[in-house]
């Protein structure tokens, strides 16, 4: 229900202009239990909203599960590639000290082998230079382009000659993982984004039905304080 939910809403999603997106202040799971309360709520006072404060039940009161649903769906989507960026900041952890210690190591071996030929070890040198992740994962591309195509000198050191095809295998792994990884602090991504303007779309039903109903039960506390968000009530107390 909530993917189609959310199907049903992308369209309108999509036109939700950036500077209008706003971000979850409060528990996205909280939200929505406050959203589907809200709408039980509201139910009951249907006429009353509709006839006192003018109301326009049809967009914001039932179109409110719709909104709840697409707001599941899309914070599971983007819970789903944190995760799988998470994992990859973890992967990355773990396997980069190897790719940085394979390039040593061949940075080493060519120094070596190359040591009589000023115009290899100049060009040894220049792959050397630099630093930084991305750095490291072009240099094991090169350095396996450079062996490969200068293999005399490296099998004349007893070099081993399958340290270049590792070399290529893991420059092309380390990329994709890297990449991956970065998404994982990368706060403008497409499914965050998608997620903040469905918060947005969702808010902007709730805010509305809470005013229509602070309203019109202003005088009325046992119905008013059903349009009161539970959650910020409980946030103020505990400050308090």
């Amino acid at each position: 229900m909530s993917k189609d939910n959310f199907d049903q809403k992308v369209a309108v999603l999509n036109t939700i202009a950036p500077k209008d997106v706003r971000t979850p202040n409060m528990p996205v799971d909280a939200l929505l239990q406050e959203a589907e309360n809200l709408f039980v709520w509201a139910s009951e006072d249907k006429v009353m909203l509709e006839n006192n404060s003018g109301l326009d039940w049809e967009t914001f009161g039932v179109d409110l599960p719709i909104r709840a649903g697409a707001l599941r769906h899309a914070q599971s989507l983007w819970i789903s590639e944190r995760y799988s960026q998470e994992e990859a900041n973890k992967t990355w952890r773990e396997e980069s000290p190897k790719a940085y210690q394979l390039r040593d190591d061949l940075l080493d071996d060519f120094r070596y082998a190359f040591r009589k030929r000023t115009d290899l070890l100049s060009r040894t040198r220049q792959i050397a230079n630099g630093y930084g992740d991305a750095n490291m994962i072009q240099d094991l591309s090169d350095l396996s382009v450079l062996g490969k195509a200068n293999p005399k000198e490296l099998m004349a050191s007893k070099f081993k000659m399958e340290k270049l095809d590792q070399a290529a295998t893991l420059s092309n792994d380390m990329a994709e993982l890297l990449a991956k990884a970065n998404g994982a602090t990368q706060e403008n991504s497409l499914a965050k984004m998608v997620r903040d303007k469905a918060y947005t779309h969702l808010r902007e039903a709730i805010e509305e039905l809470r005013a229509a109903g602070k309203y019109v039960f202003r005088d009325y506390p046992e119905r008013f304080k059903g349009y009161v968000s539970r959650y910020h009530r409980k946030q103020n107390a505990t400050r308090a």
